[in-house]
């Protein structure tokens, strides 16, 4: 099952594409649905890994268009009355996909399309029966906190076909949504809705995102006088969404920097900056007279570095940086908390996803650095 519209105001900096009016005024900005594109991705390594199941999906863009891009035959459980872009559109798909025997549900979207399938299958909680069959998340949306979500399209193949293997132990995983309007206010306010019974697979489905331990303040401003010289005076750093980086911006003087967006701040002499571009979108970034330096912290909790809340970092803009321009930052503290885990990406470019994969130089302070391991 595909939301056909998530992840659609990820580029723009709408923060989340629920509703039909963040959705038009995505379009209006030039945003462009990926989810259908995210799913025959995911398809398309599922065949080869299991090539002999039968696939249920709902009509057009709700399934059957991934399925057939993909070139595979599937069997149309459902047809929505309309585009297939609203909450009751999901429930009423995933209902049709149990009803037809679907044992595995696997559903295209981010974490408020999860909150659709959970209301749909009627989740008892963690410790309770749950009804229907386990669940698992091709992740396309913006917000993706929840625990229920492969790591990446190919991820989700793989875990998928795992489980038609036999053998892969099921858990329940949490469902968490974060207010999308608080979020367009930088005010971050999340909420456990319920759990859904996944396949779990290790690295390969996502953990739930977790808050940040307690700043380590000379440690960060560390990583801000480190990020300043690298820089360098009259450079542009792209600064990406979340509590550390937005600690580093405000040790460099650009206080007023968005906590959850991305930010333009152009340095200035005595290692401050200022910003220029405040909750930027991805055209604004690729608009800028050179591709500017890219600074970025992992999810507490999750490792993802890419992917996940920062799509205004497109694959083109990435390119253009160049592997020597992205800034991975990071205290020993929120490193030490992934328990060795790789840090996590996904571009939604596979081939890019590839090239930067490998070793990555993670500043932890002032002259001090880790590294670190970066994968798809």
């Amino acid at each position: 099952m595909v939301n056909p519209v998530a992840g659609l105001g990820g580029r723009v900096g709408l923060k989340g594409s629920d509703g039909a009016e963040v959705q038009q005024r995505a379009r209006t900005l030039g945003a462009r649905p990926a989810a259908t594109s995210r799913a025959e991705l995911m398809l398309r390594q599922f065949v080869v890994l299991a090539p002999q199941l039968t696939l249920l999906t709902a009509a057009g863009p709700m399934g059957a268009d991934a399925a057939r891009a993909a070139g595979l035959d599937a069997t149309v459980v459902h047809r929505p009355a309309g585009p297939g872009t609203t909450a009751a559109d999901t429930r009423a798909a995933v209902r049709a996909l149990v009803a037809a025997g679907a044992r595995l549900l696997l559903f295209c979207g981010g974490d408020g399309t999860a909150r659709d399938v959970l209301d749909a299958l009627g989740s008892l909680g963690p410790l309770g029966p749950e009804p229907g069959p386990p669940v698992l998340g091709i992740p396309a949306g913006v917000k993706m906190h929840s625990a229920v979500f492969a790591v990446h399209p190919r991820a989700a193949a793989e875990v998928a076909a795992a489980w038609a293997g036999g053998g892969v132990r099921l858990a329940p995983a949490e469902v968490v949504d974060r207010d999308e309007a608080a979020l367009r206010e930088s005010r971050v306010s999340a909420r456990l809705h319920g759990w859904l019974t996944v396949p779990v697979l290790p690295a390969r489905v996502q953990q739930r995102k977790t808050g940040s331990s307690t700043a380590d303040s000379e440690a960060l401003g560390g990583i801000a006088a480190e990020v300043a010289e690298r820089v360098g005076v009259g450079g542009l750093l792209a600064l990406g969404p979340g509590g550390t980086t937005h600690a580093v911006a405000t040790a460099l003087g650009a206080a007023d920097a968005c906590l959850t967006g991305v930010d333009v701040l152009r340095l200035q002499p005595g290692g401050t900056a200022r910003v220029v571009i405040r909750d930027a979108r991805a055209d604004q970034l690729l608009a800028l007279p050179a591709a500017p330096w890219i600074a970025l912290s992992p999810i507490g909790g999750q490792g993802f570095l890419l992917g996940r809340g920062n799509q205004q970092f497109t694959p083109e803009l990435l390119r253009a940086a160049g592997r020597e321009r992205l800034l991975v930052l990071a205290t020993e503290a929120k490193l030490a908390a992934l328990a060795g885990r790789p840090l996590l990406l996904d571009t939604g470019d596979p081939e890019l996803d590839d090239a930067l994969s490998g070793h990555v130089r993670v500043i932890t302070g002032r002259h001090a650095s880790a590294v670190y391991r970066l994968t798809a």
